[in-house]
């Protein structure tokens, strides 16, 4: 069913985060993406993902690509979009840094441009002073429920866990090794014995065929990650912080700021499958419901068409 109302756009962004970048792009806009010869950081362009509803904009031409409204998810963007004068609304990432409470958003001081936030959790806690906000669920594709739990162990996915340690709770995982073996994924995880960086969607097999998955960040707007395992029906231990109060519900694992209540219940998923099986069909369900992509989809045309306005 068509839509009366709706305006296909021309909308410039960069390619900073590949996960949020690859639901974005699945709507019905046309998307501009900046390439260099330097590669990333400002000109990574498509980096080999099929995203046909995208086109690689050399770096130095984007005025030539006539957006109808820029996308901006870092501060430094802000120099690199003033010469094209045209509208632009802000996504926010991350969670508030270096203060929990008292950070003051780059954009506090600009009335002119909307701060989408991925959480309400971002939002409550950035101070963004005179900038209007907004909030805008992550939404993912669906990898379908490929759950299968024939692996008496838990999974986690973390990138460079030496490096950032304490903010993914890398370092819990060896309290949670304790209860179950654990396995990880991701980049730079070679360094502690882990996996490495599989690519989906082999990466999903992979993961749905461990019987739990560890959520251990400290310090994160929502992990991509997460919603991933919940959207493949896997039941879940996760670290009560941030968004994830919010995003895990009782029913779907074990929910928790007390470690050793997280290795309790990580050791009791692992020993009944039964259990473990209808907590990942409660997070399954609960993650289509709030973190589908049609919903994330259909805010964005909203919030683009009023940003163009």
């Amino acid at each position: 069913m068509t839509d009366p109302g709706f305006r296909r756009l021309r909308v410039l962004l960069w390619h900073v985060h590949g996960s949020w970048t690859d639901a974005f792009v699945r709507g019905r806009h046309h998307y501009l993406v900046p390439v260099s010869p330097g590669g990333a950081p400002w000109g990574l362009g498509k980096a080999g993902r099929d995203w046909p509803s995208v086109t690689e904009v050399p770096l130095d031409r984007l005025a030539e690509a006539e957006p109808d409204v820029v996308v901006l998810q870092r501060p430094e963007e802000l120099d690199l979009v003033a010469h094209l004068g045209v509208p632009s609304v802000y996504v926010e990432h991350n969670a508030p840094r270096p203060y929990a409470a008292s950070s003051e958003h780059p954009l506090a001081g600009r009335p002119d441009i909307t701060v989408a936030h991925v959480t309400h959790f971002n939002e409550a806690m950035w101070d963004c002073g005179r900038a209007p906000t907004t909030v805008v669920p992550h939404g993912i594709p669906d990898p379908g429920p490929r759950y299968t739990g024939e692996l008496a162990a838990g999974v986690s996915m973390i990138n460079e866990p030496v490096r950032r340690r304490r903010v993914t709770g890398a370092d819990l995982l060896e309290t949670l090794a304790e209860a179950a073996p654990v396995d990880l994924f991701g980049i730079g995880t070679e360094e502690v014995g882990g996996r490495g960086d599989v690519p989906a969607p082999a990466l999903h097999d992979e993961i749905a065929r461990r019987r739990v998955y560890l959520h251990t960040a400290r310090w994160t707007s929502l992990g991509l990650s997460l919603l991933e395992a919940m959207h493949l029906a896997m039941p879940v231990v996760v670290f009560a912080a941030t968004e994830a109060v919010e995003a895990v519900p009782p029913d779907a694992g074990v929910l928790s700021t007390d470690v050793s209540v997280l290795a309790e219940g990580f050791r009791e998923l692992v020993n009944e499958p039964d259990f473990a099986a209808l907590a990942g069909k409660n997070a399954r369900e609960h993650a289509l419901k709030n973190h589908g992509l049609a919903a994330f989809l259909s805010t964005w045309d909203h919030l683009l068409a009023e940003t163009v306005r």
